[in-house]
């Protein structure tokens, strides 16, 4: 971002949260980048940021079901295991069943194990996970995520447990969850580039990605999607749907189906688009 714009998108956020009243705040955003005071990109995570708090914990998290854990008899063999198979930096550990996390082990943190330590250190040669783990935090499932994101800066922590109402673990939340729902889905060196988000088939359907934003998905439809709370399609379906569709899951809106391709536990992903012969020209 350049000096100047930078400058301009602070001015305007003060200005925003300088309002007693913020049902228009949105409103501004749009009418200060139609105006040119900041670019479309910048709008568009302004955006991002404020609807955040219009979102909870258990709409982002991963769910219990698909948390990788480990139990408190597991040995760092066991962990190792773990974080080299699934590429997690933090592995939570439990006792008993998942409703009762007791620690977080950090790869990090293992890394003093990697080596026989000194006769002299008094370090036992082998350690438990009650010597490695660190202190679970522990969130409700309805907290608010932009509350969240605070607490995660706050803190300093980049992994939370979300909890039901009767205080059983209902899902797994990161740091990079949080940003990802600002920013898109984080990338390192070792990812495949991305293909567009729209594609044109050979059967004449499209196949789109789940985070297409709906306006853009209007260019290519006779079809308008809309929804206050939702800017992409995936997060559209997924409100339809009341949870994360899963691949194969079929939807007929306006006249399209929209089938699900590929789904995770946290978000749908790519999206097959057709036209129903009804509506065919």
């Amino acid at each position: 971002m350049e000096e100047g714009n930078e400058g301009k998108l602070w001015n305007m956020i003060k200005r925003i949260f300088k309002r007693e009243d913020s049902s228009d705040i949105e409103d501004i955003i749009l009418a200060a980048g139609h105006e040119g005071e900041i670019r479309k990109e910048e709008v568009s995570i302004v955006l991002k940021v404020l609807r955040l708090g219009r979102k909870q914990v258990h709409e982002i998290m991963i769910p219990r079901t698909d948390i990788v854990c480990a139990e408190m008899e597991d040995g760092i063999q066991d962990i190792v295991e773990l974080i080299i198979t699934h590429g997690h930096s933090r592995i939570p550990v439990y006792k008993d069943n998942k409703d009762n996390i007791v620690g977080i082990v950090y790869a990090k943190d293992l890394l003093r194990w990697a080596l026989p330590p000194p006769t002299s250190s008094g370090v036992p040669a082998k350690a438990g996970l009650e010597n490695i783990m660190r202190e679970p935090l522990f969130v409700p499932e309805t907290k608010n995520v932009m509350e969240m994101l605070l607490e995660f800066q706050s803190r300093k922590n980049h992994l939370a447990i979300a909890l039901d109402e009767y205080g059983g673990t209902s899902g797994l939340l990161t740091f990079e969850d949080v940003l990802e729902e600002i920013v898109g889905d984080i990338e390192d060196e070792y990812d495949f580039p991305q293909p567009d988000d729209i594609q044109l088939q050979a059967d004449g359907n499209l196949l789109v990605s789940g985070r297409t934003e709906l306006e853009e998905l209007r260019e290519h439809l006779r079809v308008s999607l809309e929804n206050d709370q939702m800017d992409t399609i995936g997060g559209y379906l997924s409100q339809l749907a009341g949870r994360v569709p899963r691949k194969g899951d079929v939807f007929d809106v306006q006249g399209h189906r929209f089938t699900i391709q590929e789904a995770d536990q946290k978000k749908v992903r790519w999206i097959r688009i057709q036209l129903l012969s009804d509506r065919a020209p």
